[in-house]
């Protein structure tokens, strides 16, 4: 199951208590759905879990039955209201004229309350969202085909606090989001909590993956730069053998030449510590740099 089914399942799991929250998500569901015109009502869907709900929340909100009902719960399923006197008492429990396009405004009436507001956009994302796996990117849409609709509804959703992106795409107008942090206050607010905290938890996952990766490749790059600076003092080391020059050296270089040929993968600091007495990193790191220069004198 996507992670998309995954909300909407959750989301379906809130019963439609309340007649005034009915009649906000039922509305949510017709602005945002296939059609809604006076002469015609067709939701088309592929969540089995809004088809189930659909028929309950409609006679919840209108005492009203679909005309038609999808013959199989597999693949795209339809509901259809075709009858001119149910579409008529639509559009008068919305407290609009049916020879009015409603998909044309947001009847702000209806959604008074929080409660109204959160079930009208939990009706939207029903009928005309989508939410992506946020182990893969964070993306959630609404899109409807009324430009006023995704106007007034973007309106409804500042004042929410939640300020959405808009564009136009093959026809639609989309209100998305790209936050985590906002699908995950969006999505609880809707009523789908348990799939806010999987965002949540996918992205701690993904910052600790990130991080971690981070460390190993810096602990990678700074091994291959260490690796290469004791190759090159080896080089150094072996070329002023070959010239007769090693005996001549200082006590201190001859010491440390000698102490990096018996450890070749000893780091600088390993290599300090193991000088008599002991000297910081910094004094072997100065004798190195002097191997080197004298070696190609």
């Amino acid at each position: 199951m996507s992670f998309c089914a995954q909300v909407k399942q959750e989301l379906c799991k809130l019963p439609p208590s309340r007649s005034c929250c009915a009649v906000a998500e039922s509305y949510g569901v017709l602005l945002f759905c296939n059609t809604f015109s006076p002469r015609s009502v067709r939701i088309v869907t592929e969540s089995r879990d809004f088809a189930q709900r659909l028929p309950r929340l409609f006679q919840k909100a209108f005492g009203l039955t679909f005309d038609q009902m999808p013959e199989s719960d597999q693949g795209k399923q339809i509901f259809t209201v075709d009858d001119a006197r149910k579409i008529r008492h639509i559009y008068d429990v919305f407290g609009l004229e049916a020879a009015t396009n409603v998909a044309l405004q947001v009847n702000l009436g209806i959604l008074e309350e929080d409660c109204c507001r959160a079930a009208f956009l939990r009706g939207a994302f029903m009928a005309g969202g989508s939410v992506t796996d946020p182990e893969k990117r964070y993306h959630l849409e609404l899109a409807t085909s009324h430009l006023r609709v995704s106007r007034e509804v973007r309106t409804l959703m500042d004042e929410m606090g939640f300020a959405p992106k808009c564009i136009d795409r093959a026809g639609s107008h989309v209100l998305y989001f790209k936050q985590s942090d906002l699908i995950e206050d969006f999505l609880t607010t809707l009523g789908a909590p348990v799939c806010a905290m999987g965002i949540m938890e996918a992205k701690v996952e993904k910052d600790l993956r990130n991080g971690v990766n981070r460390r190993v490749n810096c602990e990678t790059a700074n091994l291959g730069k260490a690796v290469d600076a004791a190759q090159e003092q080896l080089a150094a080391i072996r070329r002023l053998e070959e010239r007769g020059l090693f005996q001549d050296l200082p006590d201190k270089l001859r010491q440390t030449a000698q102490l990096r040929r018996e450890n070749p993968e000893a780091t600088l600091l390993e290599l300090a510590q193991s000088m008599d007495p002991p000297v910081s990193k910094s004094a072997i790191n100065h004798r190195m740099r002097k191997l080197i220069e004298l070696s190609k004198q």
